[in-house]
């Protein structure tokens, strides 16, 4: 409706600025005195003259641009339009045989355009007046780091957009020397990057927004660790690419730190085209489908237009909200199922299965909170180990071809119960596995990921949002971390190396110390530790290990095509035998320390660890 006004209210100030600026030629081509004749050629001409030179700035598509933003491009459209429209304007007064002095036709369009240019840049003009007002009232100083194209943006959104008014771009820096001293849009370009921290206190600097989108991650990681140290909060702008997903203002898509930006590596990319080949088309069910692994697999794999994806969860709340977000995006209604359903109930899971007929399984539905296992064994059990096993099933008795069972670090040598349940889930895919040449079976085992509904990150926000402490159980324990979405492509890229009985293992790099990743959270916050926000160690967790571990030591580890998958691939575990321990551990699921004793027998690199919490300090 906005759009509909601005373009009728310019129409009407073209009709009028076309004959105004007429009216003001025939003054200056005069001195001010008009003949009679001229007078009442231009009342006969009047029309002809306002229909030429509207029509051909219609024809031109003069207001298909958008007059707030009129720029060097738009003008010169402008200027050619109100020279075709004159010299039209002059074909018909030679064909009437009636014309003005040729000196009133060679001004008019510079005359016409100083009217309409004026006019159009008018939003502009006020808009730069109203920017240093606003820049006047601001109370949060910001420095761009990087004057390139991204800066350039930024500066230009942050004087139009009306939303912003409390923060003040005051400067930038770059380590390019011959933009020292100059201005970019009025903003002082001072010092290079590495001069950020003393520039900071001498500009008395609230935040600091990271503007070089191109420059390389260990570059970009460098820029973020200067930064950081100067205990300001910091943003990133992420790209011009970040707008493609999602258009909205640049300022807008800047962004806090996030999640990869702590890792301090690379993140993991792939490129698979037989995995294409594998997806495209086929009837995929993703169980655990709106958990945090369980809705990125599903957001991935619509990617590769799978025939029918089956999202199986039993909490139909996050489900849902799936649902919504993949037909928002565009996804086809026709190739998305929700299917509220529990892994334990072997009779539905049959039933789902006889329904959809899938072709592939990612079984991503457990429990994986380790303290909360520790406390429900009995749930762990029900749901992580049985819920595969029935899983597992029937995905045999239905002729699935590929079952991928998404697993973890903590299945090996695991000191809970948790990760005890997850090394007996690979177990029993290794051991069905064996019994069956029409679906391949593997695991694919991970680190933490950040940023998922139990990982540390979301920890930390709530804490520092309440003011804090930020938690840590002990000074020295360490994590493997990946992101969500790297997380699912390997576990995509599994699939398609899979040929039954692998446990696929990422190289993830060097592992993270949690004091350190809570260090730089705090930073990255604009806040100093110990001052505004303090660390509290509270003691290692029941079941939890200081650091863990992606290989058991009977696991031999080969190379796949992929430089950052490996796999490894345990001995051969009878299926029979396996499932006589499946019953005797069903049979004394009701007692929690029979659960783990019979886990015990079951998993022997499961041992429980015998400690107090004595990390925990003030």
């Amino acid at each position: 409706m906005k759009g509909h006004f601005y373009k009728k209210l310019m129409y009407g100030m073209d009709l009028v600025m076309i004959n105004v600026a007429f009216i003001v030629t025939l003054f200056l081509g005069f001195n001010g005195s008009i003949s009679a004749e001229y007078k009442s050629l231009y009342m006969k001409s009047a029309l002809g003259l306002t229909i030429i030179l509207f029509g051909t700035f219609y024809i031109l598509k003069v207001y298909k641009n958008l007059w707030h933003y009129i720029s060097f491009r738009e003008m010169c459209v402008l200027a050619i339009a109100c020279y075709i429209g004159d010299a039209l304007f002059i074909l018909l007064g030679i064909i009437g045989q009636k014309m003005f002095p040729i000196s009133i036709y060679l001004i008019y369009p510079l005359v016409l355009l100083a009217f309409l240019g004026g006019i159009r840049s008018s939003y502009r003009v006020y808009k730069r007046i109203d920017s240093i007002r606003r820049r006047e009232k601001a109370t949060k100083r910001v420095m761009l780091v990087g004057a390139g194209e991204a800066a350039t943006f930024i500066i230009k959104d942050f004087e139009v957009n009306k939303g912003i008014t409390e923060e003040r771009i005051v400067l930038c820096v770059d380590d390019n020397l011959e933009k020292q001293g100059l201005t970019l849009n009025g903003i002082p370009i001072r010092g290079k990057i590495e001069d950020v921290a003393e520039l900071v206190e001498e500009y008395e600097i609230d935040e600091i927004i990271i503007a070089i989108p191109s420059a390389t991650y260990t570059r970009k990681n460098e820029i973020i660790r200067i930064c950081k140290n100067t205990r300001r909060v910091v943003k990133i702008f992420p790209g011009i690419e970040a707008l493609l997903n999602e258009p909205q203002q640049f300022s807008t898509i800047i962004r806090d730190v996030q999640p990869i930006d702590l890792l301090g590596r690379e993140e993991i990319q792939f490129n698979n085209k037989k995995l294409r080949q594998i997806l495209k088309g086929r009837t995929i069910i993703v169980t655990g489908g709106g958990g945090s692994i369980g809705s990125e697999l599903c957001r991935q794999i619509v990617s590769f237009k799978p025939r029918l994806l089956v999202i199986l969860d039993i909490y139909e709340n996050n489900a849902y909200d799936l649902q919504m977000e993949l037909l928002q995006n565009g996804i086809p209604r026709d190739i998305i199922r929700v299917v509220i359903a529990s892994v334990r109930d072997r009779k539905r899971i049959d039933e789902v299965f006889e329904t959809y007929k899938p072709n592939i399984v990612f079984h991503a539905a457990a429990h994986k909170h380790v303290p909360l296992m520790e406390d429900n064994p009995e749930e762990a059990i029900k749901n992580n180990v049985f819920g595969t096993f029935n899983v597992a099933q029937c995905a045999v008795a239905h002729n699935v071809s590929k079952f991928v069972l998404v697993s973890t670090d903590k299945a090996v040598n695991p000191t809970n119960v948790m990760g005890a349940t997850k090394r007996l889930c690979e177990m029993i895919i290794q051991s069905i596995n064996e019994t069956t040449s029409t679906t391949d079976f593997v695991a694919v085992r991970f680190g933490n990921v950040l940023g998922s509904n139990g990982s540390v990150i979301p920890l930390f926000k709530r804490q520092l949002a309440a003011g804090g402490p930020i938690t840590v159980t002990h000074p020295e324990i360490i994590r493997y971390f990946m992101t969500i979405p790297e997380a699912v492509r390997l576990i995509l890229e599994a699939t398609s190396f899979a040929t039954g009985g692998e446990i696929f293992v990422l190289d993830m790099g060097q592992p993270v110390k949690i004091l350190d990743l809570a260090k730089n959270f705090i930073r990255l916050s604009g806040l100093e530790l110990d001052k505004d926000i303090k660390i509290k160690f509270t003691g290692l967790r029941p079941g939890e290990k200081l650091y863990e571990e992606l290989l058991m030591a009977e696991e031999g580890l080969t190379k796949t095509s992929s430089d950052k998958i490996f796999v490894g691939k345990a001995g051969e575990i009878d299926f029979e035998q396996l499932s006589n321990y499946l019953e005797e551990l069903k049979s004394v699921i009701v007692n929690k320390e029979d659960v783990r004793k019979a886990l015990k027998s079951i998993v022997p690199t499961y041992r429980q660890l015998e400690y107090d919490t004595v990390a925990a300090s003030k």
